[in-house]
């Protein structure tokens, strides 16, 4: 029930003046904007508060990511919530500084104040004390930055050197896949040069190079495999020959064994040919006899990945490369003509040279397990025989460098001469046709195992001994020889005026020496064994002047001109320990394993002490 009766309610009622509907609105209106206030007041305070977390959590991963300069004072509290100690100690503050290098410029580096440490920046240290380094996580959770001093390698003799045997660590050069080398020639099977001049020449030192790195690896390669597609005989292969076309098995008397003869039609629609599918050997060698000038053995290559094919077109032109379209052609050379000649071909090196020739300005890299084989052909009128693809033949290469030198060899002076210029900065310009030691003792290298792996092929053996005339004729009368302090001999790499005494040169042309000593009869023997060792007397005398304390020297023009030295890059002073660590094996005096193994120590940052 209620506390009041009705009459009291009334009472209450009457009592009450009456409130009209226009004196109601206003109290309402009154309220309405109280509540509004405060619904706006929180709005804005949440999209404020949003704000400021947006900006700190911004700061925060700017700060983690970049070098960002704050105050001090600002710097400290932010880094230590966000660098927490590796150890889960204190927390390391890092403050920008700037390094003052030299007071000749500066660089960004950081500081820790705690540990009084200054942080500088790899990518400066790398430039300025020319050193390496790289960040791995490779097989473990934790980034380890892995410094070098030097990239180079160190390669250790097996045993003691042998003049029969691989030669120094050249079975791990690939000379023909260099930059420099323009192409393998056809007609003369030996890589063209455009290290000094552009349009391509014959350097010795590369072609011996080119050689002593396929001898040695056949040596420590495992035996090529060898497909035989035709030899005229046992081996015989289904030809494709158009009506037009005719392909003839007959038997060549001079040769003892059976060749095929062939004659097209004009176009390359009356090519006799053969059709391979996923054949990936790619070293392709033939006896080929070529009769008119329109004649031409032709190979297809593809891409595998992008179906792209080239055509490799050797013809017989005083042709080095030419390149048209996805056609790429070599000369065989104009004398090729009703001559035999067995070519060796690496298609892979052909068809890269010519894609680079194509588009210098964006070559293009192919691996060889990207290519295969699609077919064989000829054009016009010959004949072939002996058609193999294998996985290598070095020792055709081998020996098309060795042929190369004993026709080549300049008969008067027994030197390999090269024909371009050769400017050193401070020396007297090299006029073409200079002879240099080191292409010299590197091309006895290659006579020598020539002589012996052939049993005894004279040719190789004159070539070898006529070869070491310029080591008794002076560097300004046309040859190599040069004196230091007229007192030690030295055979010069680049026979300069003044002489220059480039170190790892004048060592290559030693094992020359040595190699025509240990293979050669007595007479000449003894004449290559006279040279080395008045080599190696100059040598054993002068090899300290290459010491920097912390490296080599390149030459020793710092003492024929008065110049600043020539520092040899690391490349080079690791040719020097190696050069020297097999030095060491064929001489006992501990002066030249000491300095090997001290200048190895260069190598991984080690330093001469100081006073």
């Amino acid at each position: 029930m209620s506390k009041f009766s009705s009459s009291q309610r009334n009472a209450f009622a009457v009592s009450e003046p009456p409130v009209s509907r226009k004196t109601q609105e206003p109290r309402i209106k009154q309220r309405e904007p109280l509540v509004f206030f405060i619904m706006r007041l929180n709005l804005k305070a949440v999209l404020l508060i949003l704000t400021v977390a947006v900006v700190v959590i911004t700061l925060g991963v700017y700060m983690r990511c970049a070098a960002f300069s704050f105050s001090r004072d600002l710097v400290r509290p932010l880094d230590r919530a966000a660098r927490p100690s590796l150890n889960g100690g204190e927390t390391t503050v890092l403050q920008d500084i700037e390094c003052s290098i030299n007071q000749e410029y500066s660089v960004h580096c950081k500081r820790d104040e705690n540990a009084n440490e200054v942080y500088v920046p790899f990518s400066f240290l790398r430039n300025y004390f020319d050193v390496s380094g790289a960040v791995s996580t490779s097989g473990s959770e934790v980034a380890r930055f892995n410094w070098m001093h030097s990239t180079a390698k160190v390669n250790l003799p097996k045993g003691k050197y042998d003049a029969r045997g691989v030669f120094m660590y050249f079975e791990n050069y690939n000379v023909e896949v260099r930059d420099r080398v323009k192409c393998i020639s056809a007609a003369e099977g030996v890589p063209v040069s455009t290290q000094w001049e552009k349009r391509g020449y014959f350097y010795p030192t590369q072609i011996a190079q080119f050689a002593l790195s396929h001898y040695s690896k056949n040596l420590t390669e495992p035996a090529p495999r060898v497909r035989v597609l035709e030899d005229g005989d046992g081996n015989q292969i289904d030809w494709s020959t158009p009506k037009t076309s005719n392909m003839t098995r007959i038997w060549h008397h001079k040769f003892n064994t059976s060749v095929v003869q062939f004659e097209t039609a004009p176009g390359y629609e009356g090519a006799i040919s053969i059709a391979l599918n996923h054949t990936l050997d790619l070293l392709l060698s033939v006896d080929l006899l070529l009769v008119t000038n329109s004649s031409s053995l032709m190979v297809t290559v593809q891409n595998r990945d992008t179906r792209h094919s080239y055509t490799l077109h050797y013809i017989p032109a005083d042709l080095l490369l030419s390149v048209q379209d996805s056609n790429i052609y070599y000369g065989l050379g104009g004398s090729a003509l009703n001559k035999w000649r067995h070519i060796t071909r690496d298609l892979h090196i052909d068809v890269q040279k010519g894609i680079v020739l194509g588009d210098k300005r964006s070559p293009l890299k192919i691996r060889r397990s990207d290519l295969e084989v699609l077919s064989i052909g000829f054009l016009g009128l010959g004949f072939y025989d002996n058609i193999t693809l294998s996985t290598s033949d070095h020792m055709a290469h081998f020996y098309d460098a060795a042929e190369w030198f004993v026709h080549n060899q300049d008969p008067k002076t027994g030197g390999w001469a090269n024909p371009v210029r050769r400017s050193l900065n401070g020396f007297a310009e090299l006029r073409p046709g200079w002879i240099s030691a080191m292409g010299q003792g590197h091309s006895i290298s290659v006579l020598a195992r020539a002589y012996w792996h052939s049993g005894g092929d004279e040719r190789y053996l004159r070539a070898a001994a006529a070869g070491l005339q310029p080591y008794r004729v002076y560097s300004r009368d046309g040859g190599v020889l040069a004196q230091f302090m007229d007192k030690f001999y030295w055979y010069e790499e680049y026979p300069t005026t003044p002489p220059s005494y480039v170190l790892n040169g004048f060592i290559y042309s030693l094992l020359g020496l040595y190699d025509l000593n240990s293979t050669a009869p007595v007479k000449i023997a003894r004449e290559a064994g006279k040279l080395f060792t008045q080599g190696m007397y100059s040598l054993k005398k002068m090899l300290l002047l290459y010491d920097t304390g912390s490296g080599t020297s390149y030459d020793l023009r710092h003492l024929s001109l008065g110049v600043a030295p020539n520092l040899a890059r690391w490349d080079y002073h690791a040719t020097h320990v190696n050069q020297l660590l097999l030095l060491a094996t064929i001489d006992s005096d501990p002066l030249i394993a000491q300095t090997a193994e001290r200048w190895k120590g260069y190598m991984f940052g080690k330093r001469a002490k100081h006073n």
